[in-house]
C-alpha cells in the first residue's frame, strides 16, 4: 500500500496548483487514460491527471503523438473524467487542433471541455500560440503551456534530444515562458530542457512549471504512468524513475493462467457455479 497520505481531500483547481506554488509543495502529476488506471492514481492522492497524447504511443502504438485524433483524445478524457473524484483532470490538444487559427482553437478547446468534463486543456508552443491561448480562455477554459521538446513537433525538430542547450534557444524559451504567463496560462510543462535552465523560468514565473526531463527546480513533476509503472520497458530516458515492474508481473500471471486451464486445475470445484 502506498505510504502516501492525502492532507487536502478537496478537489484540485487552478487556484489550489497556484496556492501549492506560493507554499512551496510540490505538484505531482501523472498521464492516465482509461477509467480503471484513473481512479487508481487518482485515490493514491495524484494532484494532476494529464490525459496525454501519449496515448498516440502507449495505447495505440503509433511512433509519434501526431496521428492521434480529437475524437480520440475525447473518448481517453471522458473516461478518465468518469472515475476521477480528487484530481484536476487536463486534456492535450492533438496536433493541428490549434495553431494557425484562434478560432478554431477554441471551438476544439470548447469541444473537449463539453464532451469530456475535464478541468482544462494543455497545448504544445510559445509565442506562436499565444492568440490561441487567449482565445481559448476567452472561453474561460484554463490553459496548460508545454515548452521545451514537444513531441508534436517532432518532424520539424528531427529527433528527441535535449532542448535550450545552445543559448539562442535557451533565451527564446525564457521568453516563450513569460509569454505564455502573459497570455493567461495558469502551468507549464518544461520537457527535456537543462535543469539550470528550468530553475530560471521556475524562478522567473509567477505560475507554477512542471517538469518531464526538466530537472528538480521545478514546481512539480509528470511523467507517462506506463513508463514509470515498468509496462513499456523499451523507453529508458534519463529523467524516468521506474516504480515498478508490472509487464513482468503481468507476463507472468498471464502465463500462470495459461498453466491453469490447459492442465485443467482452473477452475476448481469452488470456482463453478
Amino acid at each position: 500500500m502506498s505510504t502516501y497520505t492525502i492532507t487536502n481531500p478537496k478537489k484540485v483547481t487552478t487556484k489550489r496548483v497556484q496556492e501549492m506554488k506560493l507554499a512551496g509543495e510540490k505538484i505531482a502529476m501523472i498521464t492516465a487514460y482509461d477509467f480503471t488506471m484513473a481512479g487508481l492514481v487518482d485515490k493514491a492522492g495524484i494532484d494532476m491527471i494529464l490525459v496525454g497524447d501519449s496515448a498516440s504511443n502507449v495505447m495505440q502504438g503509433n511512433a509519434t503523438t501526431v496521428p492521434i485524433t480529437i475524437d480520440d483524445m475525447i473518448v481517453y478524457g471522458r473516461t478518465v473524467v468518469r472515475a476521477v473524484k480528487r484530481a484536476m483532470v487536463l486534456v492535450d490538444m492533438p496536433f493541428g487542433t490549434y495553431k494557425g487559427d484562434p478560432i478554431e482553437a477554441q471551438r476544439n478547446a470548447v469541444r473537449i471541455m463539453q464532451e469530456t468534463g475535464a478541468d482544462g486543456v494543455k497545448l504544445e508552443g510559445g509565442s506562436e500560440v499565444h492568440d490561441s491561448i487567449e482565445m481559448i480562455l476567452r472561453a474561460g477554459i484554463p490553459v496548460c503551456g508545454h515548452l521545451g521538446l514537444t513531441p508534436q513537433s517532432i518532424n520539424q525538430f528531427g529527433s528527441y534530444v535535449t532542448r535550450a542547450t545552445e543559448e539562442a534557444e535557451a533565451q527564446k524559451l525564457l521568453s516563450d515562458a513569460a509569454a505564455l504567463q502573459e497570455a493567461g496560462c495558469f502551468t507549464i510543462v518544461l520537457e527535456k530542457i537543462p535543469a539550470t535552465l528550468a530553475k530560471k523560468v521556475t524562478e522567473r514565473l509567477t505560475i507554477p512549471t512542471i517538469g518531464i526531463g526538466g530537472g528538480k527546480y521545478c514546481d512539480g513533476q509528470v511523467l507517462v504512468l506506463h513508463d514509470m509503472l515498468g509496462l513499456n520497458t523499451d523507453f529508458k530516458p534519463k529523467f524516468l524513475r521506474v516504480y515498478n515492474n508490472l509487464a513482468e508481473q503481468i507476463i507472468d500471471s498471464v502465463g500462470n493462467y495459461i498453466i491453469d486451464v490447459k492442465d485443467g486445475s482452473f477452475p476448481n470445484d469452488d470456482e463453478q457455479y
